[in-house]
């Protein structure tokens, strides 16, 4: 997998988007904790900056290490992948407007969709984005956007997104989260996408200690259009936040195959359990979206679902492990484990895209797998 100027992955982590500056030869990118920038004269600027809201050196050297890595032109970051997330919707929205979504996407992105964008007369179709078919039926004159996520929150399910992007193409710009992928195991835009998000909060940062979100693109207009409102509407992330995800952002690939290392180990295990219905990970020969995801990601992600025999089963399970913490988020260097449906997932309750009360989502970390993997016998244990 190449990054920037035919770098290896984790050299363009490391290097791409800064190089050490000429006054004192740093090798980490400055904190420029500075609100504005001294002019040379009238709007005339110095290295193009004049006000944080409308740019920072440490926050562009972010944005370029991350579209370097996803073979992007262009990274705007934002203050979390929910902003993000507004900007691009009200980018491609209109009143009037259509817009196509997966059935079991993120419960954040639906409520933001359903409790906010519809007021402004936008209209949607819940599709299951796996069949690209479909996806292409639910296509409308007025369409404005297709929003895809692969792997899915929480479902795990997989879309072929050079199949989609096919089926639309040409009708509706296609965007991708990223999130649960990263662009380590995962490129969309080599597959079609028009722009993907990332959560930054999750893999990108991946120590659980700072919120934000970034959106990368090879379409200048658009890049154009997530500057303007970057800037308009200030929601921007700290310099202090940029560099934390930045320093992350440094060990992303060595983090992502010890955390797949679990993953794979841990899905296994669970799958042998009577006391589990099914294991949704794409890692597994009989996941549905095994031979796409084996096709378009490098490997399987470090996410699982796990569907009990009851409600009560999966509850347990959660209240039962120790290293595995109980907690919203994911992609930390800790496991934790959640209850969707009552947890991140409380907004799509009672809407097509409800999730099971019997799934538990998993996000494996990198401690030692002996360790996960008795945690996790404690746990089943537990369930009568």
């Amino acid at each position: 997998m190449s990054a920037a100027n035919d770098q290896g992955f984790s050299t363009a982590s490391i290097h791409a988007g800064y190089e050490p500056d000429s006054l004192y030869g740093s090798i980490n990118t400055p904190i420029y904790a500075s609100t504005t920038f001294a002019q040379n004269g009238l709007n005339e600027l110095r290295g193009g900056y004049e006000y944080t809201r409308c740019g920072n050196p440490t926050i562009t050297a972010l944005e370029k290490t991350v579209a370097a890595l996803e073979g992007a032109a262009f990274g705007r970051a934002f203050s979390s992948g929910m902003a993000a997330t507004d900007v691009l919707l009200r980018i491609f929205l209109r009143p009037g407007s259509h817009l196509v979504f997966g059935h079991d996407a993120y419960g954040g992105t639906f409520r933001l969709i359903d409790q906010v964008f519809t007021q402004w007369g936008v209209e949607y179709t819940v599709v299951d984005t796996t069949d690209a078919q479909a996806v292409g039926q639910a296509v409308q004159e007025n369409t404005a956007l297709v929003w895809l996520e692969t792997p899915s929150n929480p479902g795990l399910s997989i879309t072929d997104i050079q199949a989609v992007a096919d089926a639309v193409a040409g009708r509706a710009p296609l965007v991708v989260d990223n999130t649960f992928a990263s662009p380590y195991l995962q490129n969309p835009l080599k597959l079609g996408a028009a722009a993907v998000l990332h959560s930054t909060t999750k893999y990108i940062g991946g120590h659980s200690d700072v919120v934000g979100g970034l959106v990368v693109t090879n379409d200048a207009k658009l890049d154009e259009d997530l500057l303007f409102y970057q800037g308009g509407t200030g929601a921007i992330p700290s310099v202090f936040d940029a560099y934390l995800t930045a320093r992350g952002l440094k060990t992303l690939a060595v983090r992502m195959d010890r955390h797949c290392d679990n993953a794979e180990a841990i899905a296994k295990h669970l799958n042998a359990s009577e006391k589990v219905a099914t294991v949704l990970y794409p890692g597994l020969e009989t996941h549905p979206g095994h031979e796409v995801a084996a096709r378009q990601m490098r490997r399987f992600g470090a996410m699982i679902s796990v569907r009990f025999h009851s409600e009560e089963a999966a509850r347990a399970f959660c209240l039962n492990t120790k290293v595995i913490a109980l907690a919203e988020s994911l992609g930390g260097v800790e496991s934790l484990v959640e209850h969707p449906a009552s947890m991140t997932h409380q907004s799509v309750t009672d809407s097509v895209l409800e999730v099971p009360r019997d799934l538990v989502r998993i996000s494996v970390g990198i401690e030692d797998i002996e360790d996960l993997i008795s945690d996790v016998d404690a746990a089943l244990a537990a369930i009568n």
